[in-house]
This record gives structure tokens, sequence and C-alpha cells, in this order.
């Protein structure tokens, strides 16, 4: 039997053990209870920073700005992206005004980027928005 998988709460940063044949089985948080894998994007916000990247399934960052036009005509796809995804990669929305210190940490250069982050780590970055297909390629060309 596999190793249970670490998942970060996107509620309360709590991590939790969940056996990878129970991912599809909307696992619950253990100090929360809040639902852990969820199929929209969450917020990502400068404290959870940390707590987020962690854990065994990769996680995707919409660094976006309430001003930015492409960052608003890319939302509805990132939602797609996020139901379609459920299980095998979080993904996360970095308000990059609200967050200005993360937002500079990561080096933002333009908007709307994407980060995607396995084991805690940065593995990837795309900047500007893409059509689903184009999102979806880039990340099976990531191994999601």
């Amino acid at each position: 039997m596999p190793d249970p998988m670490l998942i970060p709460c996107p509620h309360c940063n709590g991590l939790n053990r969940i056996p990878a044949e129970r991912l599809g089985d909307q696992p619950k948080c253990g100090r929360c209870k809040a639902q852990v894998l969820l199929s929209t994007p969450f917020e990502l916000k400068q404290g959870d920073y940390a707590s987020q990247i962690k854990g065994d399934l990769p996680l995707l960052v919409d660094v976006w700005a309430d001003w930015c036009g492409p960052c608003k005509s890319f939302a509805p796809v990132f939602e797609q992206a996020a139901r379609q995804l459920t299980g095998k990669c979080r993904l996360a929305k970095l308000d990059s005004e609200a967050n200005q210190q993360l937002s500079a940490q990561l080096g933002i250069r333009s908007i709307p980027s994407l980060i995607l982050f396995k084991d805690g780590r940065e593995v990837a970055r795309q900047s500007g928005a893409l059509p689903l297909p184009q999102l979806m390629g880039w990340l099976r060309s990531q191994g999601i």
C-alpha cells in the first residue's frame, strides 16, 4: 500500500495525510473539518504561502491583479482548469496588489503569471493568459 499523500488544507493550512486512493472521496481536514481538495481555486495570501507550497500534490498559482484585463479574462479558464484537475493539482489565486511583499519575493514582473510548485519548490513558470487547451498542455508537459 502506498504512503498517504500530505496535502495542506486551503482553509487552515493544516497538513493532512490522505491515502492516494481516497483523493476522489472529498477528504475533510483533520483540523478544521473543511474540504481539503477544492474544485475551485482558493485564495493564497502571504501568511499561507509557506504552508501551501508544501505537500505531495502540486500547487499552481495564478498571480493576478484586479485592474488587469488579461487577468480577468483568464479567471474563467483557471476556474475550468481547477474543476478538471481536482485531486491531481491544487489551484490558487494570488492577488499581487494585496500581497505585494510575496509578489516581490516571487519575482513577479508581469501578470497574469502562473507558477507551478512541487515538493515546496517552484518547478515551472508561465507568463500571460492561456486558453484552456494550452494551459492543460503546459501542465501535461510538467507531469500533471
